[in-house]
């Protein structure tokens, strides 16, 4: 018999996105940022799984609820709002949304700030997910990849029984995986009902789990206090539970997926929606002004108010070192 359990969409919206500087700051990080096609990417991550779920929570934090609130306002979407008063990394951000949850509530775990298309193969990969968490598994998904990738983590599987987590690897070890053809793009999503993930996460990592639970508890309006948050492990998800559960089940997706967290991946997406490049792969993002490129290739022109950066594509992974050159002389270009 059916019970009236929900599907809670969590959208999880942490994460500044410093490699996408200056595009992407403290004050407007990459997911709100209007650059595809009018929407933000905090957007098509609403519209995408609205109707796959009957509810939606948003997890943020002081410094972005009212941007979320603004995107939420815009598609007209109503939510459960939890703030976070400080960062605690992914362990102390799902379990707010599976404490804010009833038990057997199926929770789809997804960032804010990811590419994807595809749409028949994403809602199949949902609705594979929901009924492997309907029977007590925690569902990560795998996407095939296309490419040996190194700024991805990589699940290697076997059907879907999950063989290990493996960490972001070099070219080589890239390679190898994509050749041996069962190893799979860990996209940072997962599914799971709302009680299994919380009872293991207080087998494996009980401080997350009791810390967290305070904290919850002691919400206003979904507001949580800042003192009782910094006493809260800042550990990720993914080694709190994922890598260590015997309750995982990884879903191969065949949809096509990105975190854009790079310019070179950002790049990509808008050449496949007919961004203007001119004949040598020369691209301008954030600004309309007739630009021309003299003997140059594949360059990026980036263009802010305050900051503009020139890069050549295959060095969008430095953009990060940048971002932390600023951040140690404490630079106003970050907010």
């Amino acid at each position: 018999m059916e019970t009236n359990n929900s599907i809670i969409h969590v959208i999880l919206t942490g994460g500044v996105g410093s490699r996408l500087w200056p595009l992407s700051r403290k004050s407007q990080p990459k997911q709100y940022l209007e650059i595809f096609e009018n929407k933000s990417l905090f957007e098509m991550t609403v519209e995408r799984n609205s109707h796959l779920a009957n509810k939606v929570m948003v997890v943020g934090n002081v410094d972005n609820h009212h941007l979320s609130g603004k995107v939420m306002d815009k598609t007209n979407t109503s939510y459960i709002n939890i703030v976070e008063a400080t960062p605690r990394n992914t362990a102390a951000a799902i379990a707010f949304a599976a404490f804010a949850s009833n038990p057997d509530d199926i929770l789809i775990v997804t960032p804010s700030d990811h590419i994807i298309d595809k749409m028949e193969d994403y809602n199949k990969a949902i609705n594979d997910a929901v009924l492997k968490a309907q029977d007590g598994f925690i569902v990560t998904f795998g996407i095939i990849p296309t490419k040996p990738e190194t700024g991805y983590g990589y699940i290697e599987s076997k059907g879907d029984r999950v063989v290990s987590f493996r960490e972001k690897p070099n070219e080589t070890t890239a390679k190898e995986f994509i050749s041996k053809g069962n190893f799979l793009w860990n996209s940072g999503m997962f599914c799971f009902k709302a009680s299994v993930l919380l009872d293991e996460l207080k087998q494996f990592q009980p401080d997350v789990y009791e810390k967290s639970k305070a904290v919850w508890e002691a919400n206003e309006n979904g507001f949580l206090d800042l003192d009782l948050s910094l006493e809260i492990p800042s550990i990720s998800i993914d080694y709190a539970v994922m890598e260590r559960s015997k309750k995982i089940k990884v879903v191969p997706a065949a949809f096509s997926w990105s975190d854009l967290g790079s310019f070179e991946s950002v790049y990509d997406y808008l050449i496949s929606k007919n961004h203007p490049v001119d004949k040598n792969g020369n691209m301008v993002i954030g600004s309309g002004k007739h630009t021309t490129f003299l003997g140059l290739k594949n360059t990026i022109f980036v263009y802010t108010d305050t900051a503009n950066l020139i890069l050549q594509k295959e060095n969008s992974q430095d953009v990060k070192d940048i971002y932390s050159a600023l951040e140690k002389i404490n630079s106003d270009l970050l907010n």
